[in-house]
């Protein structure tokens, strides 16, 4: 909580995104403001636990945080705003949800979003920030649900394995049944997808290949 302490008086909330990359699916946000004398031990960088220890983490990051709240930017605001911009919107919306106002808001990356308070970028901050690594693990457990969810409302995609992801399941349920209502149509793999055109050597590619470009 060093970074937290060096903002000076009043609450401070670590921010996180989760679901920048995926193919389809909404981009999520967490904001975390954490009480100092009540921690949760492990507390890391989401990608970096397991997903027993995050859906722990998780029940105990709500239980003890002084507040919490996500926010998330839905498939049409990715594709009107771009996906950076609809992952600032996801953040806005929950800083803007918690019951208790922050002073400053640790974010991590190094973007400086317009949000409701004053901000602090920093990079690599899940590592670096006990706020940050919570937001994240709440970001993240909340948009792996959804995805779960639309598992079952968009069966043969593979959504509940992979999230969204770059994944053989996911390419094969593309080329079978085309894309889907939470797909984004703007990735390269779903317009692929739309045209007749992903082919089974579009797996090999680089997962990086597909992504929406993130300052487009």
């Amino acid at each position: 909580m060093m970074l937290e302490a060096a903002c000076g008086p009043g609450h401070v909330c670590g921010v996180d995104e989760a679901g920048r990359g995926p193919w389809a699916g909404p981009v999520s946000a967490a904001a975390v403001i954490l009480d100092p004398s009540r921690i949760p031990r492990g507390l890391n960088d989401s990608k970096k636990l397991t997903a027993k220890a995050r859906a722990a983490l998780e029940i105990e990051i709500k239980s003890v945080a002084v507040a919490w709240c996500v926010g998330l930017a839905s498939v049409e605001e990715i594709e009107q705003l771009n996906i950076l911009h609809a992952a600032g919107l996801a953040m806005r919306r929950a800083i803007e949800g918690l019951s208790v106002r922050p002073a400053m808001a640790l974010v991590d990356g190094n973007y400086a979003f317009k949000l409701p308070c004053p901000i602090k970028t920093v990079v690599k901050g899940d590592n670096l920030s006990c706020s940050i690594a919570a937001a994240s693990i709440l970001a993240k457990e909340a948009r792996d649900r959804i995805m779960v969810e639309m598992d079952a409302v968009y069966p043969g995609y593979g959504f509940a394995g992979h999230k969204g992801y770059h994944a053989a399941v996911h390419v094969d349920g593309l080329r079978r049944l085309g894309p889907s209502p939470i797909h984004r149509m703007g990735w390269a793999p779903v317009k692929l997808a739309l045209s007749g055109e992903l082919g089974a050597g579009e797996l090999a590619l680089d997962e990086a290949a597909f992504d929406d470009e993130l300052s487009a």
